[in-house]
């Protein structure tokens, strides 16, 4: 018997329908992949099995008995847990005051929780400071808490949306392994993830969803992933998709670059950002950049390669205005702009993409259109006037330029994909006036192969026309099929660089683990 049964489940939001009959099973034992564009209905099913959404019609079996989760509570008493997208953590409080919310037991015994965490990051290495503020960790650490907060139950089903994508390739080796550990103790696994060496080692079966309904269930034995992704898509995807491919199938061999440099010259223009001797220290006086020296040239991508926590979160923000240097100078077509604000270093011609686009990217209660023009609304004003047609119709237009996908520049920016998002942001940062130099930290994270093909095809056409881009990404192989040259840091420094057509894993891995490059 199946752990957990789905049948004719159909969920609507308004007109929309997000899911569409959907039925599914999940058999006791394995790791099931979920696989779809950004919009598919990959997270509303994970949030039905949850309880998080209500289904409109259809029924769920968890064993032999009826499941109908009326909220995340009644689901994590069934043994059905959920590691979400988006955290779910409160910022101001510390990692152990986090996995004990929600646990009654925990306020009279803290110290078990923090014993049982031990364990856990010991077991897995997710190791994590318990006494750390949540605000004051790294992206990959917080996803690195949400992870072993879903542990520290003994749960019979455990439902993870993109839990991967903000880790490193040891970590996601850990959490696959987790996974593994599971199936083979009788548990379930639900993965939902974009990244296709994933599913290839540690998914026994794979559904492909689009557009709310499913296209096949794939038994991942001796399965071909480039048939999955074209059932995923609906058509054959090129460029950075194919580099997602090529890792499955030789993850230890640089991929192809699909002739992402044929229209790109042969070195680099004049310097169109100078980062000299870049220091930041945190609030404890530990040094996160080391006296960092980079420059970036017109008509270039230089990827940023690292492993995180060692300074590259902080180098973006910097760069876009939201930290400031404790030492050093960044001068950007000549104008200085360390400790500016964000204002004045988009003034001075600087496109952020910034690593968290709902912290900081977007609003995601305003319109497409208010978002996509933030911080130019004076250009759509008269009189003290907003203008609201002309800035729709303007709107309009940037969406078809940059295929953001929305019924119309008037809805909500949450209500759109993941994909969508990401493409409005670029969308926006792309059409600055002046527009010299871009930084882009983590532009695909969490986006699906149409997704990373549409930004890296809108990265690489800006660089064509004299961009300076730099490059900020977890996804090594991206990396290596993007980039013109590549700067490793290793604990705030930068320890070495190799041009296009000497990128090796192995020396960039060697690099990134604090061995120099000879």
């Amino acid at each position: 018997m199946a752990l957990l049964e789905l049948s004719g489940l159909t969920k609507r939001f308004g007109t929309f329908t997000a899911l569409d009959d959907i039925s599914l099973a999940i058999e006791r034992g394995e790791v099931h992949c979920l696989l779809g564009e950004n919009g598919a209905g990959k997270s509303t099913l994970c949030n039905l099995v949850f309880g998080v959404h209500q289904p409109d019609s259809g029924t769920m079996m968890l064993g032999a008995h009826s499941f109908q989760p009326r909220g995340p509570v009644e689901a994590l008493q069934r043994g059905v847990v959920m590691v979400h997208q988006h955290f779910s953590l409160v910022p101001n409080m510390s990692v152990a005051e986090n996995l004990m919310l929600g646990r009654a037991n925990a306020v009279l015994k803290p110290q078990g929780i923090i014993v049982r965490m031990e364990q856990l990051a010991a077991e897995y290495g997710l190791e994590i400071d318990a006494s750390a503020l949540i605000e004051h960790l790294s992206v990959g650490e917080r996803q690195r808490v949400e992870i072993i907060k879903c542990l520290l139950g003994d749960p019979q089903l455990l439902v993870l949306d993109e839990p991967t994508a903000v880790l490193q390739p040891d970590e996601i080796d850990a959490l696959l392994a987790i996974c593994r550990q599971l199936a083979l103790s009788g548990k379930s696994v639900i993965l939902v993830t974009h990244k296709l060496g994933e599913i290839s080692r540690v998914a026994d079966r794979t559904t492909v969803l689009r557009q709310g309904r499913i296209i096949e269930t794939v038994t991942m034995a001796g399965a071909d992933i480039r048939s999955l992704v074209r059932s995923m898509v609906g058509r054959d995807v090129q460029s950075a998709g194919s580099v997602l491919a090529a890792a499955v199938d030789a993850e230890d061999k640089v991929p192809a670059r699909q002739n992402s440099h044929a229209l790109s010259p042969m070195s680099p223009g004049e310097a169109v950002v100078q980062i000299c001797q870049l220091v930041y220290r945190d609030s404890h006086g530990v040094p996160r950049l080391d006296g960092l020296s980079l420059t970036v040239g017109a008509g270039e991508i230089v990827g940023i390669a690292g492993v995180e926590g060692n300074g590259q979160t902080e180098l973006g923000l910097i760069l876009a205005g939201l930290a400031v240097p404790s030492e050093g100078a960044i001068v950007v077509g000549g104008t200085p702009v360390a400790g500016c604000t964000p204002k004045e270093i988009t003034e001075a011609g600087v496109g952020i993409v910034p690593e968290d686009r709902h912290a900081v990217a977007c609003i995601k209660e305003l319109s497409v259109a208010e978002n996509l023009f933030l911080g130019a609304i004076g250009k759509y004003s008269r009189f003290g006037l907003l203008d609201k047609s002309a800035r729709r119709k303007a709107a309009e237009a940037m969406m078809r330029e940059f295929d953001v996908r929305a019924s119309s520049p008037d809805v909500l920016m949450g209500s759109l994909s993941g994909g969508n998002q990401q493409k409005a942001v670029l969308a926006r940062e792309l059409s600055l006036d002046p527009l010299v130099f871009l930084v882009a930290s983590q532009p695909t994270r969490g986006l699906d192969v149409g997704a990373i093909e549409a930004v890296y095809n809108r990265i690489r056409a800006a660089r064509d026309e004299g961009l300076g881009v730099l490059l900020i990404s977890s996804e090594l192989e991206e990396l290596m099929a993007v980039s013109d040259r590549i700067a490793v840091i290793y604990r705030g420094k930068l320890v070495g660089e190799l041009p296009v057509g000497s990128f090796s894993r192995e020396a960039i891995g060697a690099m990134m683990s604090g061995h120099a490059h000879v």
